[in-house]
């Protein structure tokens, strides 16, 4: 029988190459590849993408298979190179120790680095195809596969590392995911992504955070005259308005505005038929979760809620509009005239209203107020202080330098805040 030519064995030579490229670039792309990405195309209908993650869902065969061929490949490469050494340069030592280091060069440039780069790169876009190839070769040679993985599985047990069952999706922390929508900025837009970062956030704050603290509820007193009482609702920019008589210690309800407008000019209408119009109240304790609390708000189909300490007495005002602009941002539709953002001046500094939270300051400004404890402006100078402090006095809390501007009764109007000083480098 005629000897196999030199070209010939080159040719082999180059063919066992690239299949050990394959391989290589095959288990690299598979482990790298997305697999949300592959599970979306995969109900998509790509037949690729499908075979692709049934393969993944059995990672133990995927690899053996892969792996098998690329020793099986790479041993025969080693093998040819040095048959074509003692063609050349005869049963040389030297030649031989030359082959062997001519197909580890080879097989690692050609073989494994580069295809393994190119699989890492390329993995979203390569695995569907790949899956196509590899199903094939995984039911040929599952009896070898399936035979070496016995021996696999015992040496794992050996040394009591217990194999996780594959799952079916990829387990992600809400902070693991939290960082992917973070670092989608060129596939979504920022102002989604900043929707989808205020919603993590809604299980980390509760309702004491977003509500309306007390002082600052406007309510219809009802102990005022009654043409107070018709003015105040022909003028209030609120839906809904707190009924109570002399403070919110003695609460009846809330108003829903709209229902009576057309009845003002009624000469007929008087407290009694106000009253009627009154809803319960709905209290929900202080320390409950914002996003456990927008579900409560649709199961119970309240929009408004008073926050309440342990000891029932009312903190502050929540409704179902201020946690939708904790999510989405404040609307545009705020009370007329009312300037909410906030922007340091030239000079490096601000005034703001005492009654501002540290959350909406630490957010506008970037600065870095504490969150534990006071929730005011005014209540973290007043705890810091321990006392009731007078106009024109100046303090520096968490390296923020600030003055009192304006004091009124117990509680602080207006500071002036300063843009902290980077740290020096």
């Amino acid at each position: 029988m005629d000897e196999i030519s030199l070209s010939t064995k080159l040719l082999a030579l180059a063919t066992l190459l690239a299949m050990s490229a394959f391989f290589s670039l095959s288990e690299t792309a598979m482990m790298a590849s997305n697999r949300f990405r592959l599970r979306h195309l995969a109900q998509s209908g790509n037949r690729g993408a499908q075979k692709s993650l049934a393969l993944l869902g059995q990672t133990d065969k995927m690899l053996g298979v892969i792996l098998l061929g690329n020793n099986l490949i790479n041993s025969a490469a080693a093998t040819l190179v040095s048959l074509i050494a003692i063609e050349l340069f005869g049963e040389e030592e030297w030649a031989l120790g030359a082959a062997t280091l001519a197909v580890t060069f080879a097989i690692l440039v050609f073989s494994e680095i580069t295809p393994k780069i190119a699989g890492a790169t390329y993995s979203d876009r390569l695995t569907p195809w790949l899956g196509h190839l590899l199903t094939p070769l995984l039911r040929l040679f599952y009896p070898a596969v399936w035979f070496v993985n016995l021996f696999a599985s015992a040496l794992l047990r050996l040394l009591r590392l217990k194999r996780e069952p594959d799952s079916e999706t990829a387990q992600l922390s809400p902070e693991e995911l939290r960082s992917l929508v973070l670092e989608s900025s060129h596939v979504m837009p920022q102002k989604h992504r900043a929707i989808l970062n205020s919603l993590f956030d809604l299980n980390n704050i509760s309702v004491e955070d977003i509500m309306t603290p007390r002082g600052q509820i406007e309510i219809l007193d009802l102990d005022q005259s009654w043409d107070a009482v018709c003015r105040q609702i022909e003028t209030c920019h609120h839906s809904r308005l707190p009924v109570c008589r002399g403070s919110l210690d003695r609460l009846l309800g809330i108003l829903p505005i709209r229902r009576l407008l057309g009845r003002l000019s009624d000469p007929g209408f008087s407290e009694a038929a106000l009253l009627e119009q009154v809803q319960s109240p709905y209290y929900l304790p202080a320390g409950t979760a914002a996003f456990s609390q927008l579900a409560f708000f649709q199961e119970t189909r309240q929009r408004v809620g008073f926050v309440v300490d342990e000891y029932g007495e009312i903190l502050g005002l929540l409704t179902l509009e201020d946690i939708v602009e904790e999510m989405v941002g404040e609307f545009t539709t705020s009370l007329p005239g009312l300037g909410q953002a906030l922007a340091w001046t030239p000079e490096g500094s601000v005034v703001v209203e005492g009654t501002r939270t540290l959350r909406e300051l630490n957010r506008m400004l970037q600065l870095d107020f504490t969150l534990e404890g006071p929730k005011t402006l005014n209540g973290l100078i007043l705890e810091h202080l321990q006392e009731i402090p007078e106009a024109d006095l100046s303090l520096k809390i968490n390296g923020i330098t600030m003055e009192i501007l304006q004091t009124q009764d117990r509680s602080i109007v207006t500071v002036r805040i300063y843009r902290p000083r980077p740290p020096r480098g």
